[in-house]
């Protein structure tokens, strides 16, 4: 079997599809993405290509291997997402070429199904509390919202205040027994983390996210000794070499790797057993579409230390598009209180409307992230 072309489509709401082609009739399907880099990522993809064509794609192992120390400079979001999409294709291929799904290749699944969590609020929440009912009403046992809107480095109590009233809002509409996640999405520095993780102890949080960005979490030592509530980040780490010095600093509770941003399959399965050996939770980040979020129930099905699931179905990300509209199977993804089930078919799972990819591709996209100020005219971490 050989590789025969790979093909990216650009889809809304602000997704990146590969397709990869073999001589045998067998192809798979990849989401290599970084929200707002799309354009940026296909490149890449391409350039990897060259060395693809004509390759036998079973070799997973290797041609990861190649294609992250082949090129001489590693790492970082564009390359490590572009190897992750290519890598989510391959294991489709494989799992489809022999009849099994991914996970069967992986050992077999430990778990019949995982948790799930669902999205409240947009980056500025209103109507919290009729958002997080419905979210109950629909059966999910867990939700995440953003935490805050816009702060300083050193910011006025009143942020504080609205951003704790915002958590205790949605803590008063779901009572006491659904998870609640705070997502501080970097936009929180020390200062007003510290503040912020102290304030928020008496609601009894399932995670905070990010309480401040990756590349200042020496913070963190100081700020998980503030309270019990536990400490996830990951999403902007994308090697198991990234996530090394977390593991050995022993502050952060739960990991959150992205399978669409951190290798793939190949190296999230490698994170999530190095997490294991630390006794570190991990919860794969996946705001994106059908491709990822099944690649994800894949690692979920193998990684004991795998608890919830971020899913985006009805994310305020999805203008225009959501979740299952490119999917031929659109029961892949099961839900049932708050519960979803591991997919069984072979490869990831998900059978991909390919008409429909093309035809929504003709659109496509140029998703940005919106840029915030604060009220002086300086950048705001968004």
């Amino acid at each position: 079997m050989k590789i025969t072309s790979l093909t990216t489509y650009l889809v809304p709401p602000r997704w990146l599809f590969l397709k990869i082609e073999t001589d045998a009739g067998v192809s798979g399907w990849g989401e290599p993405v970084v929200e707002g880099r799309a354009l940026t990522v296909e490149a890449a993809v391409k350039e990897l290509a060259d060395y693809l064509i004509g390759k036998d794609p079973r070799l997973i192992e290797d041609h990861w291997t190649v294609m992250y120390r082949g090129g001489f400079y590693r790492g970082g979001p564009i390359l490590m997402s572009a190897i992750a999409g290519i890598d989510q294709a391959l294991w489709d291929i494989k799992g489809k070429a022999l009849g099994v799904p991914v996970h069967e290749l992986l050992g077999g699944k430990l778990r019949e199904t995982i948790k799930v969590y669902s999205w409240i609020g947009g980056d500025r929440p209103a109507e919290l509390a009729a958002g997080a009912r419905d979210v109950v009403t629909r059966g999910f046992q867990a939700l995440k919202m953003n935490g805050t809107e816009e702060l300083q480095i050193v910011d006025s109590h009143d942020k504080i205040d609205a951003a704790i009233e915002r958590v205790a809002i949605v803590r008063e509409a779901v009572g006491p027994n659904i998870g609640i996640a705070v997502d501080f999405h970097g936009r929180v520095h020390r200062p007003m983390a510290r503040i912020l993780v102290k304030e928020l102890e008496p609601y009894r949080l399932m995670f905070i996210e990010e309480p401040v960005l990756s590349e200042n979490r020496e913070a963190l030592k100081e700020i998980a000794a503030l309270g019990s509530t536990p400490i996830a980040l990951g999403e902007r780490l994308y090697s198991r070499w990234d996530f090394k010095s977390v593991f050995e600093e022993a502050i952060v509770d739960i990991i959150q790797p992205d399978l669409s941003h951190a290798g793939g399959i190949t190296e999230c399965r490698k994170i999530a057993a190095m997490a294991e050996a630390y006794d570190v939770a991990v919860a794969p980040h996946c705001p994106l579409g059908p491709i990822a979020l099944a690649a994800c129930l894949q690692l979920d099905a193998v990684s004991y230390n795998c608890f919830i699931q971020e899913q985006s179905l009805g994310i305020h990300y999805n203008a225009g598009n959501d979740l299952l509209d490119y999917a031929a199977n659109k029961d892949v993804f099961r839900y049932e209180d708050g519960y979803v089930a591991i997919p069984d078919r072979p490869g990831l799972g998900v059978e991909i409307d390919e008409d429909y990819v093309k035809e929504r591709a003709k659109e496509g996209h140029r998703w940005r992230n919106p840029v915030w100020r604060h009220k002086d005219g300086s950048f705001a971490e968004w």
